[in-house]
C-alpha cells in the first residue's frame, strides 16, 4: 500500500495556470511523460480555456470552472480510450491553456503608399496607420490552425500575419471608398467598420476575432502636405498688400525694441517714414523725384476651380472642369435639366440651378443672318 501511495504522489493533483506577461496566447502544461493523475483537479480561470489533446488528437475544451478529470465527465475522452482497469492509471495527455482575453494596443500601418483617385486632387498616395484588439474566439480551431505543438505561443508570432491581412483590406477599402482625401478624417469610424467586416471571415478561420479596430490617421506625402499648407496660408492671409503693411509695422516695432541703439533707431525711423508715406497716399507730401505713380498691388491668387460630376440613368460620370462642361453644353450632351454635383454642394442639382453653370446656357450665339439677295 505504501508503494502505491508513493507512485500516486508522483502525479500532479492540481492543474492551473496564472500568467502576467500580457502577450502569451497559449501555454502548455508541462509534465514529464504527459502523465496526469486520474481524478486530478483542473482549474480554468476567467479569461482562459483549457484544451485536452490525447495521443495527438484534440479531445475536449474546458471553459472557466473547476473540473475533476475523470472519463465519466469527459465523453470524448471515453470514446478515445477505453478505461477497463478501474480508472487507476494516469492520463497520457497534454493540456494547453488558451488565453481568451483581449490583446490590446496592437499596431498596424501601411509600409508603402496606397494609390487612390481623389475627386478633387486626382491621383494621390495615402498612408494609414492605427491599432486594434484581438481575441481567441475558438480555442480548439486556434490550436489546430495556428499553434500546433508550440508550448509557449505569444502575440508576436501571429501579429505579423494579422497585420498583413489588415493592410491588404485597408488598401482595398480606401481605394474603393470614393471619399475625398480632405473628408477622410471625418469618416475614420466608418472606414474602420468596413475593414473589420472585410477581415472577419479570414480571421475567423484562425479561430480569432477583432473586437475593436481603429484608423488613427490617414496622411498624404510630405510634399503634398506642404503644398496644402501653403494653399491654406494664402486663404488665411487674404489681401497680400494689407498683410505686407502689417508685417512691416511688426518689424518696425521689433527694431525699435532692439537694444543696439542707433541701428535699431535708424531701422525703425526708416520703416516708419516708409509706412507714413504709404499711409499718406497720393495727397501726402512727396519729394519731386518720388512723384511717379505707385506700383500696383499684385492680384490675389485665383480661386480654386470646381470639378463636377454628372448623373445620368442611375450612373455618374466625371469629374469634369467648367471648361469641359461648356464644350458639352455646346455639343448638346449637357442640358439645363442635367443633374450635377460638386464638393460642398448639398445634393444633386439641375445645371441651370447652379449659378456657376447657368451661364453656360445663357451665352448662346445669335441666329445666323439671312442669305444675301440673289445669292
Amino acid at each position: 500500500m505504501a508503494l502505491f501511495d508513493f507512485l500516486s504522489g508522483q502525479f500532479i493533483d492540481v492543474i492551473a495556470w496564472t500568467d502576467d506577461s500580457r502577450d502569451t496566447m497559449v501555454w502548455r502544461f508541462e509534465r514529464y511523460g504527459h502523465e496526469i493523475k486520474y481524478g486530478a483537479k483542473l482549474t480554468v480561470r476567467e479569461g482562459q480555456a483549457a484544451v485536452f489533446v490525447h495521443e495527438g488528437q484534440l479531445a475536449d475544451t474546458f471553459r472557466p470552472g473547476l473540473y475533476e478529470l475523470e472519463t465519466n465527465n469527459m465523453p470524448v475522452m471515453t470514446s478515445l480510450q477505453h478505461w477497463d482497469h478501474g480508472f487507476r492509471s494516469p492520463f497520457k495527455s497534454e493540456i494547453y491553456f488558451v488565453n481568451t482575453t483581449r490583446f490590446t494596443d496592437l499596431k498596424w500601418g501601411t509600409k508603402n503608399p496606397i494609390m487612390c483617385r481623389d475627386p478633387e486632387f486626382g491621383p494621390v498616395r495615402l498612408r494609414a496607420f492605427g491599432s486594434y484588439t484581438m481575441r481567441i474566439a475558438d480555442p480548439a480551431k486556434f490550436l489546430q490552425e495556428i499553434t500546433g505543438t508550440d508550448g509557449d505561443f505569444s502575440t508576436q508570432e501571429i501579429s505579423v500575419q494579422i497585420r498583413n491581412v489588415v493592410v491588404q483590406e485597408v488598401s482595398r477599402v480606401l481605394a474603393a471608398s470614393g471619399i475625398p482625401v480632405l473628408d477622410m478624417a471625418a469618416n475614420t469610424r466608418d472606414l474602420g467598420k468596413l475593414v473589420t467586416e472585410a477581415i472577419r471571415p479570414v480571421i475567423a478561420d484562425y479561430g480569432l476575432e477583432i473586437p475593436e479596430f481603429y484608423v488613427e490617421n490617414i496622411s498624404l506625402p510630405e510634399a503634398v502636405e506642404k503644398a496644402l499648407d501653403k494653399r491654406t496660408s494664402m486663404g488665411i492671409v487674404g489681401d497680400l498688400n494689407s498683410f505686407s503693411q502689417y508685417a512691416a509695422a511688426e518689424a518696425m516695432g521689433e527694431a525699435a525694441r532692439n537694444p543696439n541703439g542707433g541701428m535699431g533707431a535708424g531701422i525703425g525711423m526708416g520703416m516708419g517714414f516708409g509706412m507714413a508715406g504709404a499711409a499718406a497716399g497720393p495727397w501726402g507730401p512727396r519729394p519731386a523725384q518720388e512723384a511717379q505713380a505707385p506700383q500696383a498691388a499684385p492680384p490675389p491668387p485665383p480661386p480654386p476651380e470646381h470639378v463636377w460630376h454628372i448623373a445620368e440613368n442611375g450612373q455618374t460620370r466625371g469629374p469634369y472642369s467648367r471648361a469641359s462642361l461648356g464644350r458639352q453644353a455646346a455639343e448638346g450632351s449637357l442640358t439645363r435639366s442635367t443633374l450635377v454635383w460638386t464638393a460642398g454642394q448639398d445634393g444633386w442639382m439641375r445645371a441651370e440651378e447652379v449659378a456657376e453653370l447657368a451661364q453656360l446656357f445663357t451665352v448662346m450665339p445669335p441666329p445666323p443672318p439671312p442669305p444675301a439677295p440673289g445669292a
